[in-house]
């Protein structure tokens, strides 16, 4: 039996228990530009990479500013992405206006999975081919939250999607059980380490990558989520590279030589 007996329509079912659109939608979101999320206990951090379709062209926009408290970052087709942007945006408002609250971000990935996953009961339907990092602040603290085209969600610590995503996960694996304690600068230093990693030959520079940020201020009021200025992220890119070309401090063996050491070979 052939994949294309039954990839033609979302509801229906292979022998073998799959259903190949959605799954299609979910290898769309691997082939988007990598976005990476990363979650201390009151700042949430977005990154992704800028990538343009052309030398001659701009790169279309990855992250999105959803309500004061909340925003997102896509991997997959961006013309999906801001339709479900615009959706969120729509149930921040609405529940703003009707409760005088901010709407949780829990609920707010649940309604945003609930809209992903009704495409994948209707025939004339087609799943959206887009992953969104979900980050917010609420009542109960920061929260990241990854909704999947198939209408599966998942809250992490730091999460990756998108290009060569995999070599993030493996950076962050490595470090995110320190992220609960960490600054709102440590937390950008890492994912800009971390969309460092997911480019192959390519210097990482304030412009082919974008950076957000909400958290909590001191005083316990909102920080809105904001993008941060190019010439901030130019400076913190080249203070990590500065750290990573210091050089090691000599050996007290290599010190207690002295003058005896032998010549090195040049």
């Amino acid at each position: 039996m052939f994949r294309n007996q039954y990839d033609t329509d979302v509801t229906a079912w292979s022998p073998a228990g799959r259903l190949f659109q959605v799954e299609y939608a979910m290898k769309a979101v691997k082939q988007g530009s990598a976005c990476v999320g990363l979650c201390s206990q009151n700042h949430v951090v977005l990154a992704s990479v800028n990538k343009a379709a052309s030398e001659l062209s701009s790169h279309q926009r990855k992250v999105f500013r959803v309500a004061d408290h909340a925003g997102v970052a896509l991997a997959g087709l961006t013309a999906d992405g801001r339709v479900l942007s615009r959706f969120l945006r729509n149930e921040c408002i609405n529940h703003s206006f009707v409760y005088e609250a901010l709407l949780p971000v829990s609920r707010l990935a649940l309604r945003l999975a609930d809209k992903a996953q009704v495409c994948t009961q209707r025939s004339w339907k087609r799943p959206y081919g887009v992953g969104l990092l979900v980050a917010g602040l609420d009542e109960t603290g920061a929260h990241l939250y990854y909704n999947c085209p198939s209408g599966n969600y998942f809250e992490y610590q730091a999460f990756a999607i998108g290009s060569r995503s995999q070599a993030a996960k493996t950076f962050l694996e490595r470090r995110f059980n320190s992220y609960k304690d960490y600054t709102p600068e440590q937390l950008i230093k890492d994912a800009l380490s971390a969309i460092k990693e997911t480019l192959q030959g390519e210097k990482l520079t304030s412009s082919n990558c974008t950076v957000a940020i909400v958290g909590r201020k001191d005083d316990g009021t909102i920080e809105p989520f904001e993008l941060i200025d190019a010439r901030r992220i130019q400076e913190l890119i080249d203070s990590m590279e500065a750290a990573e070309a210091a050089p090691t401090e000599p050996s007290s063996m290599q010190e207690d030589r002295g003058s005896d050491a032998a010549p090195m070979d040049i």
